[in-house]
């Protein structure tokens, strides 16, 4: 069993959004980060659940000359309101992003001599100078992203230079778009660029590109058809907003790019429009203009060249993107809004939610950020050698996997915790939408915590070091918090990083309420924790492995120091034997064999081992049912952190449908092995589908062995016909 965590981060605005059962809330942050402000009107709409389009502000700042420039963005603001949104443009005033801007603010953009170009490369360097500046695409979409804002309007999107391939000049927008998860409505690519090969370049950076509208031919800015063709195509916004929602649901970490043609009676003359480029092109290169001053350059001269013509399409098309993705925006919100909305209507939800909380499950446990390293080769080398191998980031933590796998699978229990504010809890949080986070602590002057884990080339933990220190502050006084939901749960699930106390207190309230516990040991210095007092004998589910369920039979005074064999029958013998003692009081124990599977000891109910706690067994009928693993070879093992986390929430889910033991394990397995080939500890394909019933009974398993177990002796004698 792994340790694997999370948390949650203070970046401080207060429109992070967490999804839930196909609703969407809205989780204020407690405190804010000094480098975002967030307009009242923004705040108020992303708390509300109601549709926000975010606006960049180079377009005020460098795209168009004073007036038409402030009237453009007033204008733009305003169509986004007629057609049911709310504006948030985005841009940098004396070092703060602001993300919705006050008239005065767009005014001071508009006017001001000494505004950037702020992009992800730009905003470290302009927010720690006090500058002033507008926003691109890129810049636009980390602002967006961070405030939990999944749609942008903008003209056109940057791209691969024309002649790139020799000056590698690419625009930082098809980067952005690989790596974050917003929504960029555009018309296309702008004409100035190498649309194939951008078009190309997104596609290595894993972005859906789709048109709008009823044809896919992509179009490029001033043009409603470039020669290319895009992937995809959308008809309306309902089927835009699906796409979006689709992209979101899968944490996909990339963006989508939606490009729509510029209505027809506003295209300028292809022709006239492609004679200024190529001309503004070469005075660009005659005189020396690079980078990022390019695209300003390009714009300036062609609307010169076209006597405005270039600049009154330009208007058009920001006009016509503002006002179909306001609608996109409208129809995403009614996807992922509950019923009802508003801030009124969720609290009265979270109120039924806490008066049935006797139908809900509640997950105690440790939250980490984690990093993962498997290493190329069988063997490492610890002489200070660098071993080639790949590194991941994640986010885990034993209760937190439990509770992402549970939800995965349509559980979703209430996730108590605690994590620190700090850079990591943020991502955190937005990586868990899908849970009940409402648990967790949010703590000033501590660190989340973090932990790291090396993998050999075969796949077996071979290093795991972790910074745990604040699962100490998952106290008996917060988790007290939430008595109620304790006491009328359907199953409680702790790990071993609560403190011993919170453990004690959990399982007083379990034992006087007659809730079921599962107690999920984390590793072997916290697999004791109940076992040194009499909480143990409320327990009714423990998932050790071997050395675990060893350490916590010395605890108990049970048995000295033994070895741990490494034949699968000897290990039965012994998992078995230690398993004995603790079933006296506890209903089964789970004993986790690795790539060997798991083994279940407990008490004998229809020939199998029981798992319905509230089923009659005799305390004299004890057997124990081994299962091999789930089919999967070393070369498809990315990360074991979560393996036994997914195995106990597939089981528990089972347990909690009323399933039989063995579709219960069963589900278990599947669940693992979709972990196993994850990059994180809970693989994002576990849903109730890829893991059900139907899935159970379409594999080809391995039988399983059982074993009647004698008490009296503590004599083994294998069981046939099972």
């Amino acid at each position: 069993m792994l340790v694997s965590a999370l948390r949650r981060c203070s970046s401080g605005v207060s429109g992070a959004m967490v999804r839930a059962g196909g609703s969407i809330t809205h989780r204020r942050l407690e405190s804010q980060s000094s480098a975002f402000r967030i307009h009242p009107s923004v705040e108020e709409a992303l708390a509300e659940g109601q549709p926000v389009v975010a606006l960049e502000s180079t377009i005020i700042t460098n795209g168009m000359p004073y007036p038409q420039n402030i009237s453009m963005a007033n204008q733009v603001e305003e169509i986004i309101r007629t057609n049911g949104s709310v504006p948030a443009t985005v841009g940098i005033i004396k070092g703060k992003v602001h993300i919705g801007l006050c008239k005065e603010e767009i005014e001071f953009l508009a006017t001001s001599k000494d505004c950037v170009k702020v992009s992800r490369r730009d905003l470290p360097y302009v927010l720690s100078q006090g500058l002033s500046g507008g926003s691109t695409v890129s810049g636009t979409m980390v602002a967006a992203h961070h405030a939990g804002i999944p749609i942008f309007v903008t003209g056109g999107i940057g791209g691969v230079h024309r002649d790139g391939e020799n000056t590698m000049d690419v625009s930082a927008d098809l980067t952005e778009l690989g790596r974050t998860p917003v929504a960029v409505i555009s018309a296309g690519v702008k004409s100035i660029l190498d649309i194939g090969r951008t078009l190309e370049y997104l596609e290595t950076q894993g972005v859906c590109v789709s048109t709008f509208g009823d044809s896919k031919d992509f179009p490029a800015f001033f043009t409603p058809r470039s020669g290319f063709k895009a992937p995809y195509r959308v008809r309306n916004e309902e089927e835009a907003a699906q796409l979006i929602a689709s992209s979101l649901e899968l944490r996909l970490d990339s963006g989508v790019l939606i490009s729509v043609p510029i209505p027809s009676e506003y295209a300028a003359s292809g022709q006239m429009i492609e004679e200024a480029i190529r001309k503004a092109l070469e005075e660009a290169r005659m005189q020396g203009i690079v980078g990022k001053d390019v695209t300003p350059f390009l714009l300036r001269r062609v609307n010169e060249m076209t006597e405005g013509k270039s600049l009154d399409s330009n208007i058009a098309l920001i006009k016509n993107n503002a006002k179909v993705g306001s609608c996109i925006a409208v129809a995403l919100s009614k996807i992922r809004k509950p019923k009802g909305g508003g801030r009124k209507e969720l609290r009265h939800r979270q109120k039924s939610e806490d008066k049935i909380s006797d139908s809900r499950t509640v997950v105690i446990g440790g939250i980490n950020v984690d990093f993962v390293a498997k290493v190329a080769q069988d063997k490492m080398e610890f002489g200070g050698q660098t071993n080639p191998g790949q590194v991941n980031q994640s986010f885990g933590g034993v209760g937190r996997n439990l509770a992402d796998c549970m939800s995965r699978l349509g559980v979703r229990p209430l996730f108590i915790s605690a994590v620190g504010q700090d850079d990591l809890s943020d991502s955190v949080f937005r990586y868990c939408s899908h849970m009940d986070m409402r648990g967790v602590a949010h703590l000033k002057g501590q660190n989340t915590a973090t932990y790291c884990a090396v993998i050999s080339g075969s796949g077996e933990l071979s290093l795991g070091l972790g910074d745990m220190d604040i699962h100490q502050q998952i106290t008996e006084k917060h988790v007290s918090q939430f008595a109620d939901h304790l006491r009328r749960a359907r199953l409680l699930c702790i790990d071993g990083n609560v403190p011993v106390s919170t453990i004690q207190y959990v399982c007083e309230i379990a034992r006087q309420n007659a809730v079921p516990v599962c107690y999920e040991p984390t590793d072997i210095d916290k697999a004791s924790k109940p076992f040194t007092s009499n909480s143990w004998t409320s327990l009714t589910y423990i998932s050790p492995n071997l050395k675990e369920l060893l350490s916590i039979n010395r605890t108990l005074g049970y048995v000295d120091d033994i070895d741990i064999p490494c034949k699968l029958e000897d290990m039965v013998d012994t998992a078995i034997s230690l398993s004995l003692p603790l079933l006296e009081n506890i209903h089964c124990v789970i004993v986790t064999l690795g790539a060997r599977g798991v083994l279940l000891c407990g008490h004998g109910h229809d020939g199998t081992v029981s798992l319905r706690a509230k089923d009659k067994v005799s305390r004299d009928d004890l057997c124990a049912v081994h299962y091999p693993a789930a089919t999967i070879s070393p070369e498809e093992i990315i990360n074991v952190s979560g393996a036994g986390d997914s195995f106990m929430a597939g089981l528990l889910t089972g347990v909690q449908a009323k399933y039989d033991t063995d579709t219960c394990v069963r589900m278990g397995l599947l669940a693992a092995r979709l972990s196993l080939r994850s990059r994180g500890p809970i693989s994002q394909l576990i849903s109730p589908v890829s893991v059900s019933l139907q899935q159970v009974v379409g594999e080809d398993w391995p039988s399983p062995r059982v074993w009647s177990v004698s008490p009296s002796n503590g004599k083994t004698f294998l069981r046939t016909g099972h």
